[in-house]
Protein backbone atom coordinates (compact mmCIF):
# COMPACT_ATOMS: atom_id res chain seq x y z
CA UNK A 1 0.00 0.00 0.00
CA UNK A 2 1.30 3.46 -0.95
CA UNK A 3 1.50 6.28 1.45
CA UNK A 4 1.60 10.25 1.63
CA UNK A 5 4.30 11.01 3.84
CA UNK A 6 4.93 14.94 5.54
CA UNK A 7 8.18 15.74 5.98
CA UNK A 8 8.42 18.85 8.47
CA UNK A 9 11.98 20.66 8.97
CA UNK A 10 11.98 22.91 11.74
CA UNK A 11 14.14 25.25 13.05
CA UNK A 12 13.50 27.46 16.66
CA UNK A 13 12.87 30.40 14.65
CA UNK A 14 10.03 28.45 11.98
CA UNK A 15 6.85 26.90 11.93
CA UNK A 16 5.73 23.92 14.38
CA UNK A 17 5.08 20.60 12.31
CA UNK A 18 1.46 20.92 13.63
CA UNK A 19 1.51 23.86 11.63
CA UNK A 20 2.97 22.49 8.50
CA UNK A 21 0.42 19.66 8.97
CA UNK A 22 -2.57 21.76 8.69
CA UNK A 23 -1.00 23.81 5.83
CA UNK A 24 -0.39 20.43 4.06
CA UNK A 25 -4.07 19.68 4.94
CA UNK A 26 -5.33 22.90 4.18
CA UNK A 27 -4.36 22.40 0.52
CA UNK A 28 -5.83 19.60 0.00
CA UNK A 29 -3.09 16.62 0.81
CA UNK A 30 -4.47 13.59 3.16
CA UNK A 31 -1.34 12.61 4.67
CA UNK A 32 -0.87 9.15 6.56
CA UNK A 33 2.67 9.79 8.10
CA UNK A 34 4.45 12.78 8.87
CA UNK A 35 8.27 12.94 9.92
CA UNK A 36 10.31 15.98 11.20
CA UNK A 37 13.45 16.95 11.98
CA UNK A 38 13.53 20.08 14.54
CA UNK A 39 16.33 22.29 16.01
CA UNK A 40 18.11 22.00 12.89
CA UNK A 41 19.16 24.53 10.63
CA UNK A 42 18.27 23.82 6.63
CA UNK A 43 21.08 26.01 5.23
CA UNK A 44 23.99 24.21 7.02
CA UNK A 45 22.41 20.68 7.95
CA UNK A 46 22.54 18.20 4.68
CA UNK A 47 19.30 15.68 4.31
CA UNK A 48 21.13 12.72 4.67
CA UNK A 49 22.98 14.39 8.04
CA UNK A 50 19.76 14.84 9.65
CA UNK A 51 17.94 12.01 11.87
CA UNK A 52 14.63 12.04 10.22
CA UNK A 53 15.95 13.01 6.62
CA UNK A 54 17.92 10.26 6.54
CA UNK A 55 15.26 7.97 7.45
CA UNK A 56 13.22 8.93 4.41
CA UNK A 57 15.57 7.39 2.33
CA UNK A 58 14.94 3.90 4.22
CA UNK A 59 11.19 4.42 4.35
CA UNK A 60 9.59 5.42 1.16
CA UNK A 61 8.63 3.24 -1.84
CA UNK A 62 7.80 3.40 -5.13
CA UNK A 63 4.77 4.73 -5.84
CA UNK A 64 4.60 7.09 -2.00
CA UNK A 65 4.23 10.36 -2.01
CA UNK A 66 6.76 13.12 -0.60
CA UNK A 67 4.96 16.42 0.68
CA UNK A 68 7.00 19.48 1.87
CA UNK A 69 5.67 22.55 2.68
CA UNK A 70 8.30 24.09 0.33
CA UNK A 71 11.97 22.27 -1.73
CA UNK A 72 14.00 24.00 1.03
CA UNK A 73 12.71 20.97 3.33
CA UNK A 74 14.89 18.72 1.61
CA UNK A 75 18.04 19.97 1.52
CA UNK A 76 20.87 22.69 2.50
CA UNK A 77 21.70 24.32 -0.66
CA UNK A 78 21.17 24.03 -4.45
CA UNK A 79 23.11 20.86 -4.85
CA UNK A 80 21.52 19.05 -2.11
CA UNK A 81 17.87 19.82 -2.88
CA UNK A 82 18.11 19.23 -7.01
CA UNK A 83 20.41 15.61 -6.16
CA UNK A 84 17.85 14.77 -3.16
CA UNK A 85 14.87 14.84 -5.76
CA UNK A 86 16.39 13.44 -8.05
CA UNK A 87 16.91 10.46 -6.02
CA UNK A 88 13.63 10.48 -4.98
CA UNK A 89 12.32 10.11 -8.10
CA UNK A 90 14.72 7.69 -9.59
CA UNK A 91 13.22 5.21 -6.42
CA UNK A 92 9.33 6.06 -8.08
CA UNK A 93 8.76 8.36 -5.27
CA UNK A 94 6.85 11.69 -6.35
CA UNK A 95 7.76 14.97 -5.09
CA UNK A 96 4.92 17.15 -3.61
CA UNK A 97 5.14 20.92 -2.39
CA UNK A 98 2.50 22.87 -0.52
CA UNK A 99 3.30 25.41 -1.76
CA UNK A 100 2.07 25.98 -5.45
CA UNK A 101 1.22 22.69 -5.76
CA UNK A 102 4.60 21.42 -7.53
CA UNK A 103 4.72 18.19 -8.58
CA UNK A 104 7.96 16.13 -9.23
CA UNK A 105 7.62 12.75 -10.80
CA UNK A 106 9.20 10.52 -13.30
CA UNK A 107 6.00 10.58 -15.31
CA UNK A 108 7.93 12.52 -18.18
CA UNK A 109 9.68 10.05 -20.36
CA UNK A 110 10.43 12.73 -23.52
CA UNK A 111 14.39 14.19 -23.07
CA UNK A 112 12.33 17.48 -23.74
CA UNK A 113 9.99 16.99 -20.73
CA UNK A 114 12.88 15.70 -18.84
CA UNK A 115 14.76 18.86 -19.21
CA UNK A 116 12.44 21.15 -18.38
CA UNK A 117 11.69 19.37 -15.16
CA UNK A 118 14.82 18.99 -14.26
CA UNK A 119 14.98 22.94 -14.93
CA UNK A 120 12.19 24.02 -12.87
CA UNK A 121 13.74 21.94 -10.10
CA UNK A 122 17.51 23.45 -10.43
CA UNK A 123 15.82 26.60 -11.05
CA UNK A 124 13.48 26.23 -7.57
CA UNK A 125 16.02 24.97 -5.49
CA UNK A 126 18.51 27.95 -6.68
CA UNK A 127 15.77 30.31 -5.21
CA UNK A 128 14.89 28.48 -2.10
CA UNK A 129 19.41 28.91 -1.43
CA UNK A 130 19.21 32.93 -2.55
CA UNK A 131 15.94 33.21 -0.33
CA UNK A 132 17.46 31.10 2.59
CA UNK A 133 20.58 32.78 2.12
CA UNK A 134 18.92 36.08 2.90
CA UNK A 135 17.14 35.33 5.41
CA UNK A 136 19.90 34.30 7.27
CA UNK A 137 21.69 37.65 6.77
CA UNK A 138 18.13 39.14 8.31
CA UNK A 139 18.61 36.90 11.34
CA UNK A 140 22.03 38.13 11.84
CA UNK A 141 21.18 41.60 11.14
CA UNK A 142 17.86 40.78 13.68
CA UNK A 143 20.49 39.71 16.34
CA UNK A 144 22.51 42.24 16.55
CA UNK A 145 19.60 44.63 16.93
CA UNK A 146 17.99 42.18 19.48
CA UNK A 147 21.50 42.62 21.97
CA UNK A 148 20.43 46.65 21.81
CA UNK A 149 16.31 46.52 22.37
CA UNK A 150 16.48 46.45 25.93
CA UNK A 151 18.48 50.10 25.74
CA UNK A 152 16.73 53.22 26.33
CA UNK A 153 16.20 55.16 23.58
CA UNK A 154 16.60 52.16 20.95
CA UNK A 155 14.32 52.80 17.54
CA UNK A 156 12.12 49.54 16.97
CA UNK A 157 10.27 51.38 13.80
CA UNK A 158 6.88 51.71 13.27
CA UNK A 159 5.16 49.02 15.22
CA UNK A 160 3.81 46.48 12.07
CA UNK A 161 -0.21 46.51 11.16
CA UNK A 162 -0.27 42.94 10.76
CA UNK A 163 0.29 39.93 13.51
CA UNK A 164 1.69 36.42 12.84
CA UNK A 165 -1.19 35.01 12.44
CA UNK A 166 -1.88 37.23 9.63
CA UNK A 167 1.90 37.41 7.94
CA UNK A 168 1.68 33.35 8.30
CA UNK A 169 -1.84 33.66 6.24
CA UNK A 170 -0.62 35.95 3.53
CA UNK A 171 2.58 33.96 2.53
CA UNK A 172 0.54 30.49 2.44
CA UNK A 173 -1.93 32.60 0.71
CA UNK A 174 0.85 33.73 -1.80
CA UNK A 175 2.31 30.62 -1.77
CA UNK A 176 -1.19 28.98 -3.37
CA UNK A 177 -1.51 31.80 -5.99
CA UNK A 178 -3.88 34.30 -3.75
CA UNK A 179 -4.43 37.24 -5.24
CA UNK A 180 -3.26 40.57 -3.48
CA UNK A 181 -7.20 41.98 -3.57
CA UNK A 182 -8.26 38.37 -2.20
CA UNK A 183 -5.73 38.25 0.59
CA UNK A 184 -6.43 41.53 2.11
CA UNK A 185 -10.69 40.94 1.90
CA UNK A 186 -10.09 37.97 3.86
CA UNK A 187 -7.79 38.84 6.17
CA UNK A 188 -8.84 42.03 6.50
CA UNK A 189 -5.66 43.90 5.82
CA UNK A 190 -5.09 46.70 3.60
CA UNK A 191 -3.55 45.96 0.12
CA UNK A 192 -0.38 48.61 0.59
CA UNK A 193 0.85 45.87 3.50
CA UNK A 194 -0.09 42.73 1.77
CA UNK A 195 2.22 43.90 -1.23
CA UNK A 196 4.39 44.74 1.73
CA UNK A 197 5.10 41.19 2.71
CA UNK A 198 4.70 40.31 -0.96
CA UNK A 199 7.41 42.28 -1.56
CA UNK A 200 9.95 41.16 1.14
CA UNK A 201 8.73 38.13 3.43
CA UNK A 202 12.23 38.09 5.35
CA UNK A 203 12.51 41.85 6.34
CA UNK A 204 8.14 41.66 6.88
CA UNK A 205 9.20 38.81 9.13
CA UNK A 206 11.99 40.18 11.25
CA UNK A 207 10.01 43.68 11.72
CA UNK A 208 7.05 40.92 13.91
CA UNK A 209 10.34 39.58 15.32
CA UNK A 210 11.85 43.33 16.62
CA UNK A 211 8.47 43.83 18.29
CA UNK A 212 8.33 40.18 19.82
CA UNK A 213 5.16 39.11 17.92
Amino acid sequence: MTKTILYARVSTHEQTAEHQLTQAREAGFSIDDVISDEGLSGVTTRLLERPQGKRLFDILRKGDTLVVRWIDRLGRNYEDVTENIRQFIQRGVTVKTVINNMTFDGAPKDPMQMAVRDALIGFMAAMAQAQAEATKEAQRVGIAHKRQKDAPGVYKGRKPSYSRKDFDAVVLMLGNGTGVSEIAKSTGLTRQTVLRIRANQPQANEVLKAWGL
